[in-house]
């Protein structure tokens, strides 16, 4: 039996979809890329972006006339709007917090099984599943609790999002790559920036214990994970809600550093996304220390205004910003940075947006993530007037691309000639090349076709750039190189 998922959203729906995939996997059913040659159809959504959310709305569309012609069983979790959750239970066959995930099995059992042949697996499945969770937890009984729902009732378990994620961190992941993986360290946020919906789909912050943490760190290195990152929706309030009983988020990258000076192993360690409010000089004094934690930092700004910033309620001015641009240059001038800026905010002027626009041509991003600003329900600035006209909106975010594509131009130029240590990603869209990463996260291709080297280090030295990607050529790769990696 098979099912297939889609993701959406950020790099913690992706996580998140990882241990999804664990729990089918240990129900019997294999993933397949088609969705018609599947049992089960789940989507991890994204409220956050208008979107994501409208790609739910027209898959379940078709999934749901599918049912006509086959036996079919829907569900979807991930980052999920009260609004949305309650148009889904209408939709969709099971609606569940990510948190809840250990309970997909009674889910799946208590509403019907697809087929005869998964009804067979259930047992053993749900079984592996419960010795899983519990073996990661500190409970000796099982956590697979009876639900609150009758069988083929709509109507979801209870939706608090942030009720029972240390049972989720439990649930082992199903890597979608030998070389590349995420930690979640952090679920949750407590900031209420005013545009912002993580609050209410993901609840408040809850700090994952950092020994679990280390544990899961190490496992990779040692099964020769090249690029690992950890991630939260502030990871830099990372600890602050054990109240001293945990690390905080330098110490944590102290131990990661401290480690990576104990092992051969050579691998990055990169961490998102950090809120400036929170962003201290420790944290890029311990990253500039340590050479396995990965010199690229991603530091949102969303707008360059400090009127604005306060009607997000991001609780910081330009100022504080500034300083930790300015320390991350001095301390770690190699380094990257991007960033996230919103255009078209509620109320935004032309001056302010204007001071956005100086923003980005004083810090100089080498890559900056720009929205167009879309009201999301239950956020506080959906109560006010989205009065900024799209078109505004369009005219704003081309300027900010310019800007981008200018900066990351001069800069990608200033590279040529370099020679530097890249990660191996797969094939390139260019016959006969093969696509990396610089440490800085900067796209580079080199014309290669051995593909033994994907998923190891080398050494590429940039002939040519473009605003958005470099190329170069590989550095002689002597065999006994390739076979340690």
């Amino acid at each position: 039996m098979k099912y297939h998922l889609i993701s959406l959203g950020c790099q913690m729906n992706l996580s998140d979809t990882e241990r999804v995939r664990t729990v089918m996997h240990q129900l019997g059913f294999s993933h397949t890329d088609k969705e018609e040659d599947a049992s089960i159809l789940g989507i991890i959504a994204c409220s956050v972006r208008q979107k994501a959310i409208d790609k739910v709305y027209s898959r379940i569309a078709m999934w749901n006339k599918m049912k006509h012609r086959k036996s079919l069983l829907t569900f979807v979790s991930g980052c999920i709007l009260p609004s949305d959750k309650e148009k889904f239970l209408k939709l969709f066959d099971l609606v569940f917090p990510m948190s809840e995930l250990p309970e997909l099995p009674d889910m799946i059992h208590q509403y019907g099984i697809v087929t005869p042949v998964s009804l067979q697996q259930f047992d053993h499945g749900r079984q592996t599943m419960e010795n899983t969770v519990a073996s990661g937890s500190t409970e000796k009984q099982s956590l697979l609790k009876p639900l609150e729902n009758q069988p083929g009732n709509k109507t979801s378990i209870k939706m608090n999002p942030s009720v029972g994620i240390d049972d989720f961190w439990h649930v082992e992941p199903t890597y979608t790559s030998d070389f590349e993986a995420f930690i979640p360290i952090q679920n949750g946020c407590d900031k209420f920036c005013t545009f912002c919906a993580v609050p209410y789909t993901r609840g408040r912050e809850v700090s994952r214990p950092s020994s679990e943490i280390m544990e899961e760190l190490k496992r990779l290195v040692e099964k020769g994970f090249k690029s690992i990152t950890l991630l939260g929706q502030n990871v830099n309030s990372y600890g602050l809600d054990k109240k001293g009983d945990e690390v905080t988020f330098p110490d944590l990258l102290r131990l990661i550093g401290e480690y990576g000076l104990q092992t051969n192993k050579e691998f990055w360690v990169y961490f998102t996304s950090p809120h400036p409010r929170d962003m201290t000089d420790e944290v890029i004094e311990v990253i500039a220390q340590y050479k396995v934690l990965a010199k690229q930092i991603h530091l949102p700004v969303q707008s360059g205004d400090d009127g604005v910033l306060l009607r997000m309620n991001r609780k910081h001015a330009m100022d504080k910003y500034r300083h930790i641009v300015q320390t991350i240059r001095e301390l770690i001038p190699e380094a990257t940075i991007f960033t996230d800026i919103i255009v078209g905010f509620s109320g935004e002027t032309d001056e302010q947006f204007e001071n956005t626009r100086k923003a980005m041509e004083e810090f100089k991003y080498n890559m900056a993530y720009i929205a167009q600003y879309s009201v999301r329900p239950g956020a506080a600035s959906s109560r006010w007037a989205d009065d900024v006209p799209k078109e505004t909106k369009k005219e704003r975010y081309h300027l900010l691309t310019n800007e981008l594509m200018k900066h990351s131009m001069e800069y990608n130029l200033s590279m040529i000639g370099r020679t530097v240590r890249v990660l191996v990603r797969g094939r390139d869209r260019k016959k006969g090349y093969l696509s990396a990463l610089t440490e800085g996260k900067l796209v580079i291709r080199f014309a290669s076709s051995n593909e033994m080297l994907i998923g190891t280090f080398v050494d590429v030295t940039i002939k040519s750039a473009t605003p958005l990607s470099l190329e170069g050529e590989l550095v002689e790769v002597k065999e006994f190189q390739v076979a340690a990696s």
